[in-house]
């Protein structure tokens, strides 16, 4: 796959430590969709560069390519964060120039995008102490930002650190008997982190709340996913479905083609709220509403997650293929893309001039 930046073409394949051959097409598909890869245009930084944050702010002088990955640690409970420091690099060829490491809970930019067409209204709106409880367990340099949407989005409150102004944004009026148009929304979502100073250690994420039925967008899910690929956005997808009678039993409602993608292409996670039973239950008997623990499992997926990233080196400018080794240390594991979980991975960066 050959991705523009910079004046350069840019192939990237990875391997796990076992040195497993994967089938072309799945390669194609795991470096465009499941890898997010970044490789950073030096002008579009230079524009961004809006900060005093110098230890964060992304540097402009070589390509950039992130991961984020999610590890599973052995250590034990008394284990120490993971650093830079912790990586064993081989690279034989010296075609790197630096790598990071970066906990995926430290600087979190978040959007909460609600859907409050029909009966979602009154959910939604219990949730916000929950939401904004999730919110508060982020590093102090995170921001949240809400969107509310039905036929149209509208962010209702721009990214902030006050946790007062997004509350006030989950409350609002009824809008009976209007569509819905989900993929719309999450456009706009994406669209809203184009503003934002880019960070070397921020995770970019939205928390979608929808019964997923979208009847009104003119944006196409792929388009959506793609760019969200593209930015580095990940969608964490809440579904609170609805019911439909089917062979004398209720069942899920299932939800608009895409609407689930979102999540599972972007390096998120989808989350089904519910199910008959607590359909058919009293208001005052349910708990399947209460969100807490779907909040607490995002929260909990982010504090496993890191993002590890590398510049290309002037020596990976060549035209061939080049490899190297990242690891982790002992009783640590990491997972990206779909790759199982294995110590160490091999990557393999190929660059060429035009």
């Amino acid at each position: 796959m050959l991705l523009p930046a910079a004046g350069l073409k840019t192939i990237l394949t990875i391997k796990n430590a076992g040195f497993v051959r994967v089938p072309a097409r799945f390669l194609l598909r795991v470096v465009y969709v499941t890898f997010f890869l970044i490789t950073v245009h030096p002008t579009q930084l230079q524009a961004q560069q809006q900060t005093t944050d110098d230890d964060e702010i992304v540097k402009v002088s070589t390509d950039l390519l992130v991961y984020p990955i999610r590890v599973r640690d052995k250590r034990g409970p008394g284990a120490s964060p993971l650093t830079t420091g912790d990586l064993s690099v081989t690279d034989v060829n010296h075609v790197t120039a630096g790598f990071f490491l970066y906990p995926g809970g430290d600087r979190v930019s978040l959007v909460f995008a609600l859907d409050e067409s029909g009966s979602l209204r009154t959910i939604v709106s219990q949730q916000r102490e929950a939401a904004l409880e999730l919110f508060d367990r982020f590093g102090e340099r995170s921001q949240v930002a809400v969107m509310r949407f039905a036929e149209k989005p509208d962010l209702v409150a721009p990214f902030n650190k006050d946790t007062a102004i997004a509350g006030k944004a989950f409350e609002f009026p009824v809008r009976a008997n209007q569509h819905t148009a989900i993929f719309d929304a999450a456009a706009a979502a994406v669209r809203a982190f184009d503003a934002l100073p880019r960070f070397r250690s921020e995770r970019r994420i939205v928390i979608l709340i929808s019964d997923g039925l979208d009847n009104a967008s003119t944006t196409k899910a792929g388009s959506i996913i793609k760019r969200a690929q593209e930015t580095q956005v990940s969608f964490y997808v809440i579904h609170l479905p609805l019911f439909t009678p089917r062979d004398g039993r209720l069942v899920v409602r299932p939800p608009t083609k895409g609407f689930r993608d979102l999540a599972e292409k972007t390096g998120g996670k989808y989350f089904l709220v519910g199910n008959a039973s607590s359909a058919l239950s009293l208001p005052e008997n349910r708990s399947s509403n209460d969100l807490r623990p779907i909040f607490q499992a995002i929260e909990e997926d982010l504090r496993s997650q890191y993002l590890l990233g590398f510049y290309a080196g002037e020596a990976s400018r060549d035209g061939r293929d080049h490899r190297f080794k990242v690891g982790m240390p002992a009783g640590v594991e990491y997972q990206v893309g779909d790759y199982g979980y294995s110590r160490t991975h091999e990557f393999s960066v190929k660059l060429s001039h035009p």
